[in-house]
């Protein structure tokens, strides 16, 4: 029981974990469309942070979107500093599993990305995706300006209204500024393309997401 405990409530920054000061290796391009996964990115690309249970299902959403560049894993809004899948799944470093998505706001727009975002898990669930259960799994949105954080609410919003005429809770989503982004281990990138059999608790709702 304390384990269980543990794992689905947010250590403070001196409960968690010290890390480390080495940063974790990055593979030089993107699995299925060989775009670079670390900065620079081209001029003209944005990027969004999201958590939505696990990353490799949540990675997957977002890559096969038109318009997307590139997409990353990795850790984010806890306190360790370069964690390790095992600690974060410890819920001892506060990290949530998060999916960077580069995109190009010509082709594909933020609001179009927080529609998937809405419609690929369900957000009432706290500290958990379904089986999934730990803090690792929260719902999650990382504004990087003003107009992010702007829609990001806004969206929140209405489908809290749609979800509540569906009989379903309130929306646990955090909508925070965005933390350092840590870079997940090279095998968990793109990890159902490499796997496709691999498997992820991610789902959604079945209630539609009002427009984009």
């Amino acid at each position: 029981m304390f384990m269980f405990d543990r794992k689905i409530h947010m250590p403070t920054s001196e409960q968690s974990l010290a890390g480390r000061k080495e940063k974790m290796p990055v593979p030089e391009g993107h699995f299925v469309n060989g775009n670079p996964l670390q900065p620079p990115f081209p001029e003209v690309m944005e990027m969004a942070l999201f958590g939505l249970g696990c990353f490799w299902g949540a990675e997957r959403i977002f890559w096969q979107r038109e318009g997307v560049f590139s997409t990353a894993v990795g850790y984010a809004a806890g306190s360790t500093p370069n964690p390790t899948y095992e600690e974060v799944c410890s819920g001892m470093t506060g990290h949530n599993e998060v999916v960077r998505v580069v995109f190009d706001p010509g082709v594909v727009t933020y609001e179009a990305l927080l529609h998937q975002l809405w419609e690929s898990h369900d957000p009432t669930q706290g500290m958990r995706q379904g089986n999934d259960r730990g803090t690792q799994y929260r719902s999650g949105i990382y504004f990087y300006d003003e107009q992010q954080e702007q829609l990001a609410r806004a969206s929140r919003e209405r489908y809290q209204a749609v979800l509540k005429g569906q009989g379903y809770g309130e929306i646990t989503t955090e909508i925070l500024p965005v933390p350092e982004f840590y870079y997940a281990e090279p095998y968990h990138q793109q990890y159902l393309a490499r796997n496709p059999g691999g498997y992820c608790g991610l789902g959604g709702t079945g209630v539609a997401c009002p427009g984009e």
